[in-house]
C-alpha cells in the first residue's frame, strides 16, 4: 500500500491489531491510549471516594478502620491528582488536537510521545502495586517525617511511581513546546492560534520547569528513608518545613497544570455555541501566561500555619490575590463573549457554563484561604477540601468532559445521544454542588479533614454530602455508558457537526492517518463566526459548503 493511499485511511480503521496500537506513533491513537488509561485511574479514584463518603455518612468509624481509611483517602488523592487530573486534558485532548489545530501531521517527536505514555503506565504500575500489597497511609502529599521515617506502609513504591510519571509529564510538555514553535501551518501566526493552544503552551512550560522539583523532593525522601540522610527528620537535625517548601513549589504550579488546559477548552466551546469571536482574545491568551508565572511564586500560602514568618505570610498572601486577577480576566471575557451571542445550549456548552459557575466559587473561596487570618481558622478543615474540589473537579473535570463531548465526533466519527448527554451534565452539576457545598459549612464550623470519626452535630451536612456524591457518581457513569454505545450505534458524524471554526474541523471525522493530504494555508483570523449561525448538530447531508473554510496548498 502506498504512503498516499495509507494517508487516506482513518487512524481508527487502518489496522486493528493490538500491537499496532501499542507500537503506534500516531498522535491521535496515543491520545486515545491516554484516554483509556486515565479513565481506569478515574474509576479507581472514584471508588475510593465512594468508600470515603460511605464512611462519613455516620459519625463513628463503622465502615472503615482508621488505618484503612487513611489508605483509602491516600489512594483517592494519588489516583485523581497524579494519574488523572494532571495528564487528562494535555495527554488526551492535547495529544489528539495540537497537531490538527496547527495544521501539522504529527507531534515533533512521535517516538517520544509514545514513550511518554509507557512511562505513565510504568509509573502507575508501581503505585497500583503499592496499593494492592498493603497501601499507603501518608495522604497524597507524603508529608515528612512521617513518610520518610515513621510510616510502615509502602511509601516508596508509590512515590517511585509518581517520580516516573513526572518524566512522562516533562516529555509531553517538551513535545508540545517544540511542535507549537516549529510546526505551525503557513499563515498561522501566534495571534491566529486557537486559545486552546495558548493554554497548552503555557501548561507545557510549567510541566517542563516545575515537575523536576517534585522529582528531586521524592529522591530526598528516598535518601532519608533508606540511606539514613538527615534531611527532613527534626530528631536528626533535619527540617520538615523544607519538604513543604519543595513540595508546594511544584504542587501549586501543578494546580495550574491541571486547570490551565481546561481554561483552554472553555473558550473553544463558548465561541462556537455563542457564534462569536472570544471577547478580548489577546487578554485571554496572555492571561494563561500570567497564571503560569504567578502560579510559581505563591506556594507559601499552603504554609501559613507551618511556622513561616509573618512577613513571608504577608508577601505570599498578596501574591495569592494577584494570581486571581488573570483568572478573573478569563471569566469576565468568557461571559462577555456570550453577551448578545447566538447561544445554543448543546451538551458541551452546558459543561462550559457549569465550569464557569463552579470555578468561580472555587476561585473566590481561594481568596479566603489566601488570607492568613482566615486560613489559621480554616486550615486543614473541610473548607479546604471543598475549595480544592470546586477548582479541580468542578473546574477541570467539567472542562474535560466538555472537551470530550465537543470533540467526540471528531475523535470517533460518531455522534452521541444528546438527550442523555444533557441529562448527565445537569446531574453532575447538581450532584457536585450537593456533595461539596456542605463541606464549606463543615469546614467553617471546624470539622477537620482526614478524620473518619467526627462529632454528631456534623452528621446532617455529611449525609447531604454523601447523598450528593451518589448523584454525582450517577452523572459520571452516564457518559461512560452512552459514549461507548455511540461507538457502534451513534449516527455517523460529519467533518464539522457544530459548524465550528479551526483547522481540526476541516478534515474528516475521524481524521485520516496523516491528518492533512496537503499542508493547509491559513488566511483568516481565529474564530471568524460572524456569518456562521448555528443550526444544531449537522447530519452528513446537511454539511454546508463553507465547513472547510481554510484553503490548502500542495506540500
Amino acid at each position: 500500500m502506498t504512503a498516499h493511499a495509507d494517508s487516506k485511511l482513518s487512524y481508527l480503521t487502518s489496522t486493528r491489531t493490538i500491537s499496532s496500537w501499542l507500537l503506534t506513533l500516531d498522535h491521535k491513537r496515543i491520545g486515545i491510549l491516554y484516554l483509556l488509561t486515565i479513565t481506569v485511574f478515574f474509576a479507581i479514584g472514584g471508588i475510593a471516594a465512594s468508600m470515603i463518603r460511605l464512611e462519613l455518612a455516620t459519625p463513628v468509624g463503622d465502615f472503615l478502620q482508621s488505618e484503612t481509611y487513611n489508605k483509602t483517602f491516600t489512594l483517592h488523592g494519588v489516583m485523581m491528582i497524579f494519574f488523572f487530573l494532571i495528564p487528562s486534558i494535555p495527554a488526551v485532548l492535547g495529544n489528539f488536537l495540537v497537531p490538527l489545530m496547527i495544521g501539522a501531521r504529527d507531534l515533533a517527536f512521535p517516538r517520544l510521545n509514545l514513550f511518554s505514555w509507557y512511562l505513565l503506565i510504568v509509573g502507575a504500575s508501581f503505585t497500583v502495586w503499592a496499593v494492592l500489597w498493603g497501601g499507603v497511609d501518608t495522604g497524597w502529599t507524603f508529608y515528612v517525617p512521617y513518610s520518610s521515617v515513621y510510616s510502615n506502609t509502602l511509601v516508596m513504591p508509590a512515590a517511585m511511581g509518581i517520580f516516573i510519571t513526572g518524566f512522562s509529564s516533562i516529555l509531553t510538555g517538551l513535545n508540545f513546546i517544540v511542535t507549537i514553535h516549529r510546526m505551525r501551518a503557513p499563515g498561522l501566526t501566534w495571534f491566529r492560534l486557537p486559545l486552546f493552544i495558548w493554554a497548552i503552551y503555557a501548561t507545557s512550560l510549567l510541566q517542563v520547569l516545575a515537575t523536576p522539583v517534585v522529582a528531586v523532593t521524592i529522591l530526598l525522601v528516598f535518601m532519608e528513608r533508606f540511606m539514613g540522610f538527615a534531611i527532613f527528620d527534626p530528631k536528626n537535625g533535619g527540617d520538615p518545613v523544607l519538604f513543604q517548601h519543595l513540595f508546594w513549589f511544584y504542587s501549586h504550579p501543578a494546580v495550574y497544570i491541571m486547570i490551565l488546559p481546561g481554561m483552554g477548552v472553555i473558550p473553544e466551546i463558548i465561541a462556537c455555541f455563542s457564534r462569536k469571536r472570544p471577547f478580548g482574545y489577546e487578554f485571554i491568551g496572555f492571561s494563561s501566561f500570567a497564571i503560569a508565572i504567578y502560579g510559581t511564586v505563591v506556594w507559601g500560602h499552603h504554609m501559613f500555619v507551618a511556622g513561616q514568618s509573618a512577613y513571608a505570610a504577608t508577601v505570599f498572601s498578596l501574591l495569592s490575590y494577584l494570581v486571581a486577577l488573570p483568572s478573573a480576566v478569563k471569566v469576565f471575557n468568557w461571559t462577555a463573549t456570550m453577551h448578545k451571542g447566538q447561544i445554543s445550549f448543546e451538551t458541551p456548552m452546558l459543561y462550559a457554563l457549569g465550569f464557569i459557575g463552579l470555578f468561580t466559587i472555587g476561585g473566590l473561596t481561594g481568596l479566603f484561604l489566601g488570607s492568613p487570618g482566615l486560613d489559621v481558622h480554616m486550615h486543614d478543615t473541610y473548607f479546604v477540601v471543598a475549595h480544592f474540589h470546586y477548582v479541580m473537579v468542578g473546574g477541570m473535570v467539567m472542562a474535560y468532559l466538555g472537551g470530550i463531548h465537543f470533540w467526540w465526533p471528531k475523535i470517533t466519527g460518531r455522534m452521541y445521544p444528546d438527550g442523555w448527554a444533557r441529562l448527565s451534565a445537569i446531574l453532575i452539576f447538581v450532584g457536585f454542588n450537593f456533595t461539596f457545598f456542605p463541606q464549606f459549612i463543615l469546614g467553617y464550623l471546624g470539622m477537620p479533614r482526614r478524620y473518619h470519626v467526627y462529632e454528631e452535630p456534623f452528621q446532617v451536612l455529611n449525609v447531604m454530602s454523601s447523598a450528593g456524591a451518589s448523584v454525582l457518581a450517577l452523572g459520571y457513569a452516564f457518559p461512560l455508558t452512552y459514549l461507548l454505545w455511540s461507538l457502534k450505534y451513534g449516527a455517523v458524524a460529519p467533518a464539522n457537526p457544530w459548524g465550528a471554526k479551526g483547522l481540526e474541523w476541516t478534515v474528516p471525522s475521524p481524521p485520516t492517518t496523516m491528518n492533512f493530504d496537503t499542508i493547509p494555508i491559513v488566511t483568516e483570523e481565529a474564530y471568524n463566526y460572524e456569518e456562521s449561525p448555528f443550526e444544531g448538530p449537522l447530519a452528513p447531508e446537511k454539511v454546508p459548503s463553507h465547513t472547510v473554510a481554510l484553503p490548502h496548498a500542495s506540500h
